[in-house]
Parts: structure tokens; sequence; C-alpha cells
């Protein structure tokens, strides 16, 4: 078994979602029912809650659109399997049509695209393990991942 994603996956699906709303919603809600005071005693500007809450609806939209598909990968043979920490695929080697990756967001994720749809859908999104200077090239899971389904695909049509 050869695990693809990195050990932060669960952080960022799970553990710095409910950490930064939280917090945020928290400093927002007592922003709004006036628990949160200048210096002076006085409330802060109507401009500043609204300004918390816009921001707190713009980082949860973030959060949902960054964190939420992110799915642990690990490969076992010839099996992909993924799993969102409450159910599991199983895919095999050969259904992978394409691997493509997003280098600029904060935290890099690889997209995998299958050649049929799964529980998951029609892709799966993962963070890599990390690399180190690394910004300018693909990263190599991609390139393993890619090869391993030629090379399925290919033996599969010789017989």
């Amino acid at each position: 078994m050869k695990d693809l994603s990195s050990i932060q996956t669960f952080l960022m699906k799970s553990v710095f979602p409910v950490i930064w709303i939280s917090g945020w919603g928290a400093g927002t809600v007592a922003l709004w029912f006036g628990a949160m005071t200048e210096r002076s005693g006085m409330q802060p500007p109507a401009e500043t809650k609204w300004i918390f809450l816009f921001a707190l609806i713009f980082g949860v939209a973030i959060i949902w659109w960054a964190c939420a598909p992110l799915k642990r990968v690990w490969l076992d043979g010839m099996v992909l399997h993924a799993s969102n920490y409450l159910q599991e695929i199983a895919m095999p080697v050969a259904a992978i049509g394409r691997v493509t990756e997003n280098r600029w967001t904060n935290v890099c994720t690889i997209t995998i695209h299958f050649n049929r749809s799964t529980l998951f859908g029609d892709s799966i999104v993962f963070m890599p393990k990390a690399r180190l200077f690394a910004f300018w090239s693909p990263h190599p899971v991609i390139a393993e991942l890619e090869e391993l389904a030629m090379t399925v695909r290919m033996r599969s049509a010789e017989y």
C-alpha cells in the first residue's frame, strides 16, 4: 500500500475549517451583539460589523471550495483507493483518465479525473505529500499515476 496523500489532509479537511469558522464566526457574532468594544468603550462602527460578516461568508465559501472536496488517496497494487473519512471507493488504476495539478492555491492539490463516474463523482481532489522548493515543476505523483494507468490500459489492450 502506498499513501499518495499528505498527512495534513485530515487537518485541512476537518480540523482547520471547524477552527477557522468557529473562531471567525464567534468574533463576528460578538461584534454584532455588542460584546466587543473599542478601548474607549465605544461600539465599533457599523462598517466593521459588515466587513466581518462579509469576510465570514467569503471565508466559508473559500473553505468549502478548497477543503471540502479533499480526499485521502492511496494505491494498493493496481487499485486506487479514495476516502472522504466517511466513505471509501476503490477503482482500478485503468479507470484513471487524466491527472491535473493546481499549484496556484496555498495548498497544492491534484485532481484525478476518471473515465467513469464514482461515488465521489467524475474526479477526486487530494493534497499530495509536500515538496520543498518545487513550485515550478509538476508533482511526481502525476507522472506516476498517468504512467501506471497507461501501462495497465496497454496490457489490457494486448489481451
